[in-house]
């Protein structure tokens, strides 16, 4: 049954997660903008209740139920692809030098996720949509000053 759980609340947060990473479909008229927006999208979704919970979830059973772990980097890993791919396509289209999608995926994920594990204190905290706003748009920044394909995208 706690298995069950585990794939139901992984296939429900992957649904959401990668809804927001479709938004990236091209250039557009303003990359940062767009890029700022799946960044809010995706800290919301690693922000929601449930995604706190099924994290402190697995972090408690990991000894006794390795192969939870194997359910959640199943969808991890098919939303770093889906993102991967994203980036890939906006790399071919001039927009972005990735000459690793995954890579440059992984480091948005962490640029990203990695300040709100503390910000949130695991999920125990809530972090106002105007600060996951902020954190969004700091990553981006540090993501295209490392991957934009021209200087003027990072202005």
């Amino acid at each position: 049954m706690l298995r069950e759980a585990v794939s139901a609340s992984a296939d429900q947060a992957l649904v959401d997660n990668l809804a927001a990473v479709d938004r990236l479909t091209d250039c557009g008229t303003d990359l940062r903008a767009t890029l700022e927006d799946v960044g809010l999208r995706l800290l919301q979704c690693y922000c929601d209740d449930r995604s706190w919970a099924l994290r402190r979830l697995l972090s408690a059973e990991i000894n006794q139920f390795p192969d939870l772990l194997d359910i959640h980097t199943r969808a991890v890993d098919r939303i770093t692809e889906t993102l991967a791919d994203r980036l890939a396509r906006l790399t071919v289209a001039g927009c972005l030098h990735t000459p690793d999608p995954v890579l440059a995926a992984e480091q948005f994920f962490a640029l990203l996720c990695g300040p709100m594990d503390k910000r949130a204190r695991l999920g125990t905290r809530g972090v106002a949509d105007t600060e996951r706003r902020a954190l969004s748009c700091a990553a981006v920044h540090t993501f295209l000053q490392a991957f934009a394909s021209a200087p003027t995208e990072i202005t």
